[in-house]
């Protein structure tokens, strides 16, 4: 099983695919990640959320880091350490215990590891490129350019021989592989139909006690007529539990993967040892999110296969939003767009591209940092420059589909945000939400 999935997985980064970049006007750090999705056969609408899953693009705060593994089939688990295969799952009616939580996040922990995901996201990150083991190698172009590095900062010939070298590429190993995510979406949902069946099951049980007490009917007409408002009542809402899982990504496994496997010209022995190696690259569980929106409504007018896709992608995102304000590591940096001035030439505000699709509020509160590149050391660090607030009535609705629904804020080309307290905003600086622990003022 471990040899079929190396072959996908190898399949999946490409084999010779190119260094991504983004055509933003800014360019910036951002996390990588790479989302699944759990599936489950059995439900009636199993296949519909995995359709909508695959059509859905990684959030653009983040940097695509998908491997090929997209899909992992509830039904097909084998060789998991539990008391039975698959997951523990949510179901209308039935929430997760702290237990069962834990179950599942090892569980996929386990999966991950034994599909060597962390080898692959390492592969791709050094942009892995060739037909077979006896001609292929690796390079540093996503690297240069994710990180905006020149190419002698990431030789890693030249920097394994130098002090600045080395912590250039522990700069980039920091900054770049430490901060690559895996998120696993396990989606269960709740359907109209449920919602009715318990509606009914309730007040006929409520109507059979009235009737006791009175002696009437007046009960069973009550169940009757609840039980057609609950029929005619039509919602989808999904139960979505997020685990998320880190690259482990240290000097000791930087160390056996730049001496032992690392080669930017053909060289069957290294590359064998890289793929035959099945212990040096591991995922690690960090952190759990779980979204379920009783009262969520959508306005506008959809199939029901973008009904499935809109609300699948908004409850992804709430996830993601209550994962990076959880977990220090996951939070979201974005550039300051523009400094928004008046005709006379006076700050009025900021602009950023981000919005209520990363859980902007009225008067959210940012840092502004500026990132600092020691030449000498090659090292990054953060410096604080500013404290901003969004202002009200002036955030970005830019979540799935807010324009179809003409959602308030979904014609805005940015959030604006008022500085509150510091020195000199630019555009190019980062807004980090909350405090960032990295921050050296």
């Amino acid at each position: 099983m471990r040899r079929i999935l190396t072959v996908i997985l190898l399949v999946g980064i490409g084999l010779g695919v190119c260094a991504q970049t983004h055509s933003d006007e800014l360019a910036y750090r951002r996390n990588a990640l790479a989302m699944m999705l759990v599936y489950h056969p059995e439900d009636e609408f199993g296949g519909e959320i995995q359709k909508a899953f695959d059509s859905l693009p990684i959030p653009d705060k983040y940097d695509d880091h998908n491997v090929g593994l997209r899909i992992i089939d509830n039904s097909q688990i084998e060789n998991v350490k539990r008391r039975d295969n698959g997951y523990y799952k949510a179901t209308y009616g039935h929430q997760l215990t702290a237990s069962e939580l834990k179950a599942n996040a090892l569980h996929t922990e386990q999966l991950l590891n034994n599909a060597e995901v962390a080898k692959w996201m390492v592969a791709k990150w050094f942009n892995l490129h060739g037909k077979t083991t006896d001609d292929a190698c690796f390079d540093t172009q996503l690297i240069q350019a994710r990180g905006q590095y020149n190419a002698t900062d990431v030789d890693v010939a030249v920097a394994l021989q130098t002090t600045r070298g080395l912590a250039t590429l522990s700069d980039a190993g920091e900054e770049l592989l430490g901060q690559s995510f895996v998120l696993v979406n396990d989606i269960t949902y709740v359907t109209a139909e449920q919602e009715a069946a318990a509606a009914k099951t309730a007040i006929g049980v409520i109507g059979g006690l009235f009737d006791a007490f009175t002696g009437g009917k007046t009960g069973q007409d009550l169940a009757k007529t609840a039980g057609a408002i609950a029929d005619s009542f039509t919602g989808f809402k999904v139960k979505t539990h997020s685990y998320l899982y880190r690259l482990v990504w240290n000097d000791s496994v930087a160390a056996i993967f730049y001496t032992q496997h690392y080669t930017d010209h053909p060289d069957p022995e290294k590359l064998k040892a890289f793929v035959n190696d099945h212990s040096t690259y591991k995922m690690q569980y960090v952190a759990h999110e779980y979204e379920f929106d009783k009262k969520s409504v959508l306005k506008g007018k959809y199939s029901r296969t973008e009904l499935v896709r809109t609300i699948c992608a908004r409850s992804m995102d709430k996830n993601i939003v209550a994962l990076a304000k959880q977990y220090e590591d996951f939070k979201v940096k974005t550039p300051v767009y523009k400094v928004l001035t008046n005709q006379r030439g006076k700050i009025e505000g900021y602009a950023a591209k981000i919005g209520m699709k990363e859980g902007i509020t009225d008067g959210s509160k940012f840092q502004v940092v500026e990132r600092v590149l020691n030449p000498k050391t090659g090292k990054t660090s953060y410096r604080y420059i500013a404290t901003v607030k969004a202002v009200k009535g002036k955030v970005w609705d830019n979540r799935y589909n807010a324009v179809l629904e003409e959602a308030d804020g979904a014609t805005l080309p940015y959030t604006t945000f008022q500085k509150t307290a510091g020195g000199e905003i630019l555009p190019g600086m980062l807004l980090i939400e909350g405090k960032y622990k990295k921050i050296e003022n």
